[in-house]
C-alpha cells in the first residue's frame, strides 16, 4: 500500500482517528500515513494540545477552511482535498466522523477513484435536518470500508442496502478515553477550578440548534443558573457560544450565578473533570 490518508476537521475527528492511526503504524512503520486537517473548526493552541495529548503527529498538510455557510465549508474543503490527493495519491481514504469535511473527503477521494473508509460508519439520528445526519448517510453510501462500533449501526446499514465492506471494530473514542483516562484524573483539573471530585456539574453547549435560538438558549440559561444555586457548576464554553452568551447579555448572568465560566479544555483536562462529574450536562454525542 502507498500510502492512507487521513482526512480530520474537528477536535473529535482527532479522538476518531488517533487509535487507528497509531496502529497502523505499528502494522507497518513503513507505511506512509498522512494526515490531512482541513482547520473546518480550529484553534492553533487547542488543535497543538489535542494532538499531543492524542500522540498524533502534526498534520502533514493544513488547508485552513475555516468558518462559513455549510457549503461553503464543504466546497473549501473538498478544492483542498482534491488537491492533496493529486499530490499524495494514496491507496486509501480515512475519513472519520460525520463532519463537513467527512463529507468533503469522501466525495473528494471518490472522484478521483480512491477507496474510502468511512470510521464510526452507521449511526443515524433519523433527523434529516441535523446537518452531520445528511454528512453520516452520504458518505455511508460514498465508502467501500465501513468501519462500525454497534451492531445498530449494522442494522442501519443493512436497512439502506449497504452489506458489503462493513467491518465491526468498535468504538475508537473509547480506546483514546482508556488510553488517556488516568492521565486526565492524574492532573486533577477540578482543583485548578476550585471544585471537589464528583461535587460539581460539568456543562458543554456547542449546537447551532441550541445556541442560535434566542428562546431556547435563554431557557438553558435559567436552568443553569438555577442549578448552580443547588451545585457548583463548571461551564467550559465553545467560542461561538461565548459569542452568543455575551451578545445576549447571558454572560454576565451566569457569572452573576456563579456557573464557573472556563476557555475551552484540552482533551485530557476535559476528560479529567467528565470523570469526577457529579453529572454532565451536554447537547453533544461524542461527550
Amino acid at each position: 500500500m502507498s500510502a492512507v490518508c487521513f482526512v480530520v476537521g474537528a477536535r473529535p475527528n482527532f479522538m476518531k482517528a488517533a487509535p487507528v492511526h497509531r496502529a497502523l503504524q505499528i502494522l507497518d512503520p513503513a507505511l506512509e500515513v498522512v494526515l490531512v486537517h482541513t482547520g473546518q473548526h480550529y484553534d492553533a493552541e487547542m488543535s497543538a494540545v489535542f494532538l499531543e495529548e492524542l500522540g498524533l503527529p502534526a498534520p502533514d498538510v493544513f488547508l485552513g477552511v475555516g468558518s462559513g455557510t455549510h457549503a461553503e465549508q464543504t466546497a473549501r474543503a473538498l478544492v483542498g482535498v482534491e488537491q492533496v490527493l493529486l499530490d499524495r495519491r494514496p491507496a486509501l481514504v480515512v475519513v472519520p466522523g460525520d463532519v463537513n469535511s467527512t463529507l468533503a473527503g469522501a466525495l473528494a477521494a471518490v472522484k478521483l477513484e480512491i477507496p474510502v473508509a468511512h470510521l464510526e460508519a452507521g449511526l443515524r439520528s433519523r433527523d434529516r435536518l441535523m446537518p452531520e445526519e445528511h454528512n453520516r448517510v452520504l458518505t455511508d453510501h460514498l465508502s467501500d470500508v465501513l468501519l462500525v462500533h454497534s451492531e445498530s449501526a449494522i442494522e442501519n446499514l443493512e436497512h439502506e442496502g449497504i452489506v458489503d465492506g462493513v467491518h465491526f471494530v468498535g468504538n475508537t473514542m473509547i480506546d483514546s478515553l482508556r488510553a488517556q483516562i488516568e492521565p486526565a484524573r492524574s492532573l486533577a483539573p477540578w482543583a485548578e477550578l476550585g471544585v471537589e471530585p464528583r461535587g460539581f456539574a460539568l456543562v458543554t453547549l456547542h449546537r447551532p440548534a441550541l445556541v442560535d435560538d434566542p428562546g431556547l438558549l435563554a431557557a438553558t440559561v435559567d436552568g443553569l443558573a438555577v442549578l448552580a444555586a443547588t451545585c457548583p457548576v463548571v461551564f467550559p464554553v465553545h467560542p461561538r457560544t461565548r459569542d452568543q452568551l455575551a451578545a445576549a447579555g447571558h454572560e454576565r448572568r451566569l457569572e452573576a450565578a456563579g456557573v464557573i465560566l472556563s476557555s475551552p479544555l484540552g482533551y485530557l483536562a476535559f476528560l479529567g473533570l467528565e470523570a469526577e462529574a457529579r453529572f454532565v450536562l451536554t447537547d453533544s454525542g461524542g461527550v
